[in-house]
């Protein structure tokens, strides 16, 4: 008899089915949280949720009366960034477990 080297399909699809599960949990729970992203030593900062929505933005009003439009750019861009990069560690730290510490091409874990 020849044994099959995929083992058990049905346990396997058993996994793969309670991985879905708690991945959506994850994602779930993710959307619901905020994370703050900063620059300029706090003269800007954004907050971005867990399905990576800009969802609040502060400017302290001492940049502005510098007129430099281009500065202000660059540290929104640089507070979105920074945040964007806080919500993938809490996603990989989340998903580490899920994984086992396995990369997922594609999915940034």
């Amino acid at each position: 008899m020849i044994k099959n080297p995929f083992g058990n399909i049905g346990n396997i699809m058993k996994q793969a089915q309670a991985m879905q599960e708690q991945l959506a949990k994850i994602q779930e729970q993710a959307a619901s949280k905020t994370v703050d992203g900063t620059a300029g030593g706090g003269m800007v900062t954004v907050s971005v949720s867990g399905a990576m929505q800009v969802v609040a933005l502060k400017i302290d009003p001492e940049v502005l009366k510098s007129g430099d439009a281009e500065m202000l750019q660059d540290l929104i861009v640089a507070a979105v960034g920074e945040a964007s990069r806080k919500v993938d560690e809490a996603l990989q730290e989340q998903l580490g477990g899920l994984t086992g510490g396995m990369k997922i091409p594609g999915l940034g874990i």
